[in-house]
């Protein structure tokens, strides 16, 4: 790959060693990020970027990319309605091209919008050719990418209230021996589970353990919605022994004082989805919640049934939410608003470096550091809902969206550039419609099929 200088930038590096530079240059060599300084000379190719703002990947942490070929399905819906019209109506039709097609068209969504790792929580393992199929679409696209094994949806009752069904040990030993033996390539292995609550105990200590014996992290959604919380998935992983530092918790807005406290003494990490959380029920996004304990918030999107698809949609959620919850708080309470009022800079830490820490790839991207991965982004803020930049921060934060995404650069290989994905978007576009049609014909024929039996 050479020698690629990103020269004359503006520059947000997340690493607090070398701060944000007005003007900067960004030397790459191969795949890594070799120097960033005021001005670097060097022979190498030059990307000229005056007037753009460069910023490392975006990291989205949880995002069930499988559901790319439905997406907009449920624009209206609750968690409840979730659970019924998604999860119990279109995943047990998903064929393994479909994952395909899927985590192909979404994962190049995601380098469209300037996320260059992503969290694939992959709940749609129907047979043991789905999570070939969804690795596949993976590396095709050329993100960088945590592949996250779920299992089945084979029945709603069947699969996700008080479940005795354990995630097929087998297969997630066979994903791993065969694209995973080494944690250091672009895409590594996580567990998905349903954990506590919607399992019981034997299932989840028998993925727990699953998962430690193979050596991968854990993910699972907590506390979203009152039912969840009731569940206090937090004290039922402590009562069993099986919290650690290896986990990650998607949403909490429900936790207890003691369940954020147990989270923080036990190294847990935070995944925080806050369009969805606000706009399907699952509680106020527990930004400040994380932050009170100590804690490194990440965000994702979740679901593109409902919401779209980009980290400046989750920022904004994220930062509005917060800030308004603590105004009325203290209006009602008729105190001042404190000091310590979320950032913009907090919300670009959360999409960036935090999201890296949250994946398990902060050794390797999150911020612009000399021997990190090259993972980086080049906003145009010569655009006309970015000029001008007064706060390069603000700017991201609050003024860009996927529009101003000029350049992305994922492990030093370009895969976006003036404005264009560097991929075969049209092939992709197509298999996904392709997709979305089918499976709207297999989930109607189903459901007909489950109504006439029960009738």
């Amino acid at each position: 790959m050479g020698k690629t200088l990103i020269r004359g930038g503006t520059v947000l590096s997340m690493d607090p060693n070398i701060g944000d530079l007005p003007r900067g240059d960004v030397l790459i060599e191969d795949d890594r990020i070799v120097d960033v300084q005021p001005q670097i000379d060097a022979d190498a190719e030059v990307i000229d970027a005056t007037g753009f703002i460069v910023i490392p990947g975006f990291v989205d942490t949880h995002r069930h990319t499988w559901e790319t070929a439905i997406r907009g399905c449920a624009p209206n819906s609750t968690l409840d309605d979730y659970f019924v019209g998604v999860l119990d109506y279109y995943a047990p039709v998903y064929r393994p091209e479909d994952v395909y097609h899927s985590n192909l068209a979404g994962a190049l969504e995601c380098i469209n919008a300037g996320i260059t790792t992503l969290v694939d929580w992959s709940h749609i393992n129907n047979t043991p050719e789905h999570p070939d199929a969804g690795i596949r679409g993976l590396q095709e696209a050329g993100i960088r990418a945590q592949y996250a094994y779920g299992s089945a949806n084979t029945s709603l009752a069947k699969y996700w209230f008080y479940s005795g069904e354990v995630i097929p040990a087998s297969d997630v030993k066979r994903i791993r021996d065969t694209y995973f033996s080494s944690d250091n390539g672009l895409l590594t292995m996580a567990l998905a589970t349903r954990g506590p609550g919607f399992t019981q105990d034997q299932v989840v200590t028998a993925e727990w353990n699953m998962a430690r014996e193979l050596g991968i992290p854990i993910t699972l959604h907590a506390g979203m919605g009152r039912m969840a919380g009731r569940f206090a998935m937090v004290e039922q992983l402590d009562r069993l022994g099986l919290l650690g530092p290896d986990t990650t918790y998607i949403h909490c807005c429900y936790f207890s004082e003691h369940e954020w406290q147990r989270v923080k003494e036990t190294g847990g990490t935070i995944s925080i989805a806050a369009q969805v959380e606000l706009q399907m029920g699952h509680g106020w996004a527990p930004v400040n919640k994380s932050y009170q304990f100590g804690l490194r918030p990440s965000l994702s999107v979740d679901v593109v049934t409902t919401v779209p698809g980009d980290l400046f949609t989750e920022m904004r959620a994220a930062f509005a939410s917060e800030r308004a919850r603590v105004n009325a708080k203290c209006w009602e309470d008729n105190v001042e608003v404190p000091d310590t009022m979320l950032t913009a800079r907090q919300m670009l830490e959360m999409a960036t470096v935090n999201g890296a820490h949250v994946a398990g790839v902060e050794d390797r991207t999150g911020s612009l550091t000399p021997g990190k991965k090259a993972d980086l982004v080049l906003l145009d803020a010569r655009d006309i809902n970015m000029v001008p930049v007064k706060d390069p921060v603000a700017a991201v934060t609050l003024s860009a969206d996927v529009s101003n995404v000029d350049t992305v650069i994922i492990n030093g290989v370009v895969r976006k550039r003036d404005g264009k994905l560097l991929a075969d978007v049209a092939r992709a576009r197509d298999l996904v419609e392709n997709s979305c049609e089918y499976l709207d014909d297999a989930a109607k024929a189903h459901k007909a099929a489950q109504d006439a039996a029960a009738a």
